[in-house]
């Protein structure tokens, strides 16, 4: 896998049209063990040399395949992992995309999913792991970062590894 890059991502908006774009595209032929610990290491090297102080999950199932604290991350980091996490396992979207499509209707995901906001938080970060043929099987989580930004670390390291 190619080195991380440094430039930090674009703070404009995407449009709910990229955010489903995105999801359409960043889909896996097969999802493993062993590509959980190669996308989250690769995710843990494009948050160091950004010095990025996140907190970086990836389940699967279910059953956690990766967790690493960075430096500077802190243990509400894993509890917006979880809340984030438990949107994308709920709705099979991005926690990003999922709260983009209720602002996008004028509201707040906490004011219309009459969920518990303390369980579940669409916010970004988390991004879920499609399998083709299969269908949602995971999520891939960052927090740590204002949403937007978490929501693009996570893609690009997405885009890169599914580049590979």
């Amino acid at each position: 896998m190619e080195a991380p890059n440094t430039e930090e991502p674009s703070t404009e908006e995407p449009s709910l049209e990229e955010l489903e774009a995105q999801e359409r595209r960043l889909v896996f032929q097969r999802f493993s063990h062993e590509d959980a610990w190669d996308l989250g290491s690769f995710l843990v090297d494009l948050a160091r040399v950004r010095d990025a102080p996140v907190a970086i999950d990836i389940h699967r199932t279910g059953q956690q395949l990766f967790h690493a604290a960075l430096p500077g991350s802190t243990p509400d980091n894993d509890a917006w992992i979880a809340r984030k996490r438990r949107v994308v396992e709920r709705y099979g979207s991005a926690s990003y995309l999922v709260g983009a499509r209720h602002r996008a209707k004028g509201t707040t995901f906490e004011e219309s999913s009459r969920l518990d906001p303390d369980t579940y938080a669409a916010h970004g970060g988390s991004f879920p792991i499609t399998v083709e043929g299969v269908g949602v099987i995971g999520a891939v989580t960052v927090s740590g970062l204002p949403q937007l930004q978490d929501h693009q670390l996570v893609v690009e390291a997405l885009e890169h590894f599914l580049a590979d």
